[in-house]
């Protein structure tokens, strides 16, 4: 059986540990966090590595809120998101706070990752059916396989907040495959349709039914050169005109490649709920679902404790 790592973007977890920090809510009966369940599903899955891509400054007590307990289960390595890490000739924006975005997250495991691996959000509940799916057409590559990859295809209904706008990328498929992504804002259920944004700032009506990009992004090593190459264009063209916002997003070079016709991407249809905790308010209904699954077997009383 191939070696398959997980990802998890974690970088984005604040400056310190404790209350107000989303994806250290306590959602599971032992204490779980979200990334526990994740993490769970995955390595059930078939995966058999998570890495955990952190801010350099929160190594230590992310390993020892985090990574002390989950290396007892399965094999854990650490990569390091900075701000300050660009291509020679860049420097970081004078006024420029928060790093460049999930595609440049994703890009420090250049060098590290030599297997197919999956991406995920730190603070997102993805279910188990897109963790089998993806880690299935991952293995059943052919060997030396390259940009043939894998997403996630969440049902957008699926994945709405009851309790404010959320932002998603939007897909066009084909025959399974990827045609387009894009990411839009201000999502929100009206009715019997979605509303929101594009990514330019215009109006849209989406159906429910239209499949979306969580950020479950499955990908083989050579997608890491990708990102590579394609910084610096980002940074000579978005980045200079937006100096201090512009993010690096991984549907966006995925989305390019797709475009330039460089790339395929199977579009893996699951009809799992979606859960996080982009409001405090949603974390009712998380815990509730924690629990129901529990009570379906689908998860044990206690994880990786």
């Amino acid at each position: 059986m191939k070696n398959t790592t997980l990802v998890v973007m974690a970088a984005g977890m604040g400056s310190r540990f404790g209350g107000g920090i989303k994806q250290l809510e306590k959602v599971g009966p032992s204490g779980e966090i979200i990334m526990d369940y994740s993490i769970y599903a995955a390595k059930e899955a078939g995966f058999n590595k998570v890495v955990f891509i952190i801010r350099r400054d929160l190594e230590k007590d992310f390993r020892e809120i985090i990574g002390n307990r989950i290396e007892k289960y399965i094999e854990v390595g650490y990569v390091y998101q900075e701000m300050d890490k660009l291509p020679d000739g860049y420097t970081v924006p004078e006024g420029r706070k928060k790093p460049w975005g999930t595609g440049q997250a994703v890009l420090a495991c250049l060098g590290t990752l030599k297997e197919p691996f999956v991406v995920i959000n730190a603070d997102d509940f993805y279910g188990k059916e897109a963790f089998r799916a993806t880690h299935e057409y991952l293995v059943n590559l052919p060997e030396g396989s390259e940009h043939r990859y894998c997403m996630g295809g969440f049902v957008l209904g699926n994945t709405l907040s009851e309790h404010g706008m959320v932002t998603r990328g939007v897909c066009e498929a084909k025959d399974g495959q990827l045609v387009s992504v894009e990411e839009c804002f201000s999502l929100r259920r009206e009715g019997d349709v979605v509303l929101g944004e594009n990514s330019v700032g215009e109006p849209i009506t989406c159906d429910p039914s239209v499949p979306v990009s969580m950020n479950l992004w499955g990908f083989t090593p050579d997608f890491l050169e990708e990102l590579n190459a394609k910084f610096a264009d980002f940074l000579s063209k978005e980045a200079a005109a937006n100096p201090l916002k512009a993010e690096y997003l991984l549907p966006q070079v995925v989305g390019e490649m797709v475009r330039e016709g460089r790339a395929s991407v199977a579009v893996l249809p699951t009809n799992d709920r979606w859960f996080g905790v982009t409001y405090k308010e949603d974390k009712p209904l998380f815990v509730e679902s924690i629990a129901k699954l529990i009570a379906a077997g689908e998860f044990p009383e206690a994880t990786f404790q």
